[in-house]
């Protein structure tokens, strides 16, 4: 039987997973990265997009919004700001949040109106990421 590595994924609200999987892959700064039993300590920042892990030979996606992780002693730890399965995503809610997100960057480019534009792209990013899940489940 294949080595595990303990997963851990806390929000504010609280703990979201807390399971031994086989291999977790998360989508840091630097690229997205994958990690084994036994890997090597250390430290990212992670960006909006999906973390998934394989259990028993089952994968399983999370949507996740920002945060950190560390790895160390044969643990994953994920402090994000936000983490759902696709189940819990509501689409027509990602829907309406991607068709702003959308008008605003269009708002943007034309100087019509002086919004966030990282704002806008960081909702954009995460409604994205929240239907490309969502769709995943069904």
């Amino acid at each position: 039987m294949a080595e595990k590595i303990k997963l851990e994924v806390v929000t504010p609200k609280g703990a979201i997973i807390s399971s031994d999987v086989d291999i977790v892959t998360a989508p840091g700064y630097a690229g997205e990265f994958g990690v084994l039993a036994n890997h090597a300590p250390f430290l990212s920042t992670l960006k909006v997009g999906t973390l998934s892990y394989k259990k028993d030979g089952t994968e399983e996606e999370l949507m996740i919004s920002g945060g950190f992780c560390e790895v160390s002693n044969n643990k994953i730890t994920f402090l994000v700001e936000s983490a759902e399965r696709g189940s819990e995503i509501d689409v027509d809610r990602a829907l309406r949040a991607k068709e702003r997100a959308e008008k605003r960057l269009l708002q943007a480019r034309e100087q019509q109106e002086k919004i966030d534009r990282t704002r806008a792209e960081a909702a954009l990013q995460r409604a994205l990421t929240r239907l490309r899940i969502a769709e995943r489940q069904r």
